[in-house]
């Protein structure tokens, strides 16, 4: 089994950073990628970025390229989301998630085993 805890949301405004991060603990030897997420009220959950945990592989979605970057620090089990240039539409509640076994693609949710409680990032105009 693997337990995330997600942390760093909040409120900022248009054009703002924050930095998410995802504290990964248990079996996290068998965790072959880890991601991103976000749902805002009334839409499909969306991947928004996703690394390889083994070779630092990344994969973003069109919307956040160039300005999120995802990065890892695996001596302390952790996955950051640095976000700049935030927009009102980046506003949702963040999840980070772990993947044990690659089959559908890094930014597909239904790809992901275990997954946190979730952040909430809200970004005002």
């Amino acid at each position: 089994l693997v337990q995330l805890v997600e942390s760093g949301g909040g409120s900022v405004q248009a054009g703002g950073s924050l930095r998410l991060s995802c504290e990964a603990s248990g079996y996290t030897s068998s965790i072959e990628c880890m991601g991103w997420f976000r749902q805002a009220p009334g839409k499909k959950r969306e991947g928004v970025a996703a690394i390889s945990t083994e070779r630092g592989f990344t994969y973003y979605t069109d919307s956040v390229k160039g300005r999120f970057i995802i990065s890892q620090d695996n001596a302390k089990n952790t996955l950051y989301l640095q976000m700049n240039d935030l927009k009102p539409e980046d506003t949702a509640t963040y999840y980070c998630a772990a993947d044990i076994d690659y089959g559908l693609g890094p930014l597909v949710p239904e790809e992901y085993n275990y997954w946190g409680q979730g952040t909430q990032v809200t970004v005002s105009s």
